[in-house]
């Protein structure tokens, strides 16, 4: 049986977003910020041309991940909406976040976000995020929402249709100089700083 571009593109998203949530340690309570043309996926400029059936075949690659890890996933809007993020309510109340009054639409908000919302029990926006992990789909400049030491993340599987994949980490910053320690010994060292 013929692979359908549908089914290609959810393939292509599930192994990215499987080897994102494995190499960054995502899990409950995490989040991962997922921004994506749907345009660029099909293969046109970012912004002339969403497709909301795209846009499905992504969701359901990204749940069928985010189901086996436990970990939240917002979404991007694109600019038009100030780049607001669509979430469920209960993790934008969970995490204390900002509320902003829209309804994602595609050509305000983009495909993506208008998918996501009209998918989600109790969809919400928040104005910004800081996030433990990022999936650029498109180049949309996701970088906005993720905390702030990110670490770029080269992934095994570098375009979903058309569209070129980027992908980031992020860690505490570490903090101190030359005397810092980050992780501790195994046996407890008796030296203290004066």
């Amino acid at each position: 049986m013929e692979q359908t571009q549908e089914d290609s593109i959810r393939s292509q998203v599930t192994l990215a977003v499987r080897e994102l949530a494995e190499t960054a340690g995502l899990k409950a309570g995490k989040v991962l910020v997922v921004g994506t043309s749907t345009s660029e996926v099909a293969g046109q400029r970012i912004g002339t041309s969403g497709a909301l059936e795209v846009a499905q075949s992504l969701l359901a690659g990204i749940r069928e991940v985010q189901a086996d890890f436990g970990f939240d996933v917002v979404y991007q809007c694109c600019e038009h909406l100030n780049r607001a993020l669509v979430m469920e309510r209960s993790v934008l109340e969970r995490l204390g976040l900002r509320e902003v009054s829209a309804v994602p639409v595609p050509k305000a908000g983009g495909s993506m976000a208008s998918a996501a919302y009209t998918s989600m029990e109790d969809p919400a926006l928040a104005e910004n995020i800081e996030a433990h992990a990022g999936l650029d789909i498109g180049e949309t400049l996701i970088g906005m929402h993720l905390r702030r030491v990110a670490v770029p993340l080269r992934l095994a599987v570098r375009q979903i249709g058309a569209a070129r994949v980027n992908a980031a980490l992020t860690r505490p910053p570490l903090i101190g100089g030359e005397r810092a320690v980050y992780r501790l010994p195994e046996k407890q060292d008796s030296t203290f700083c004066e």
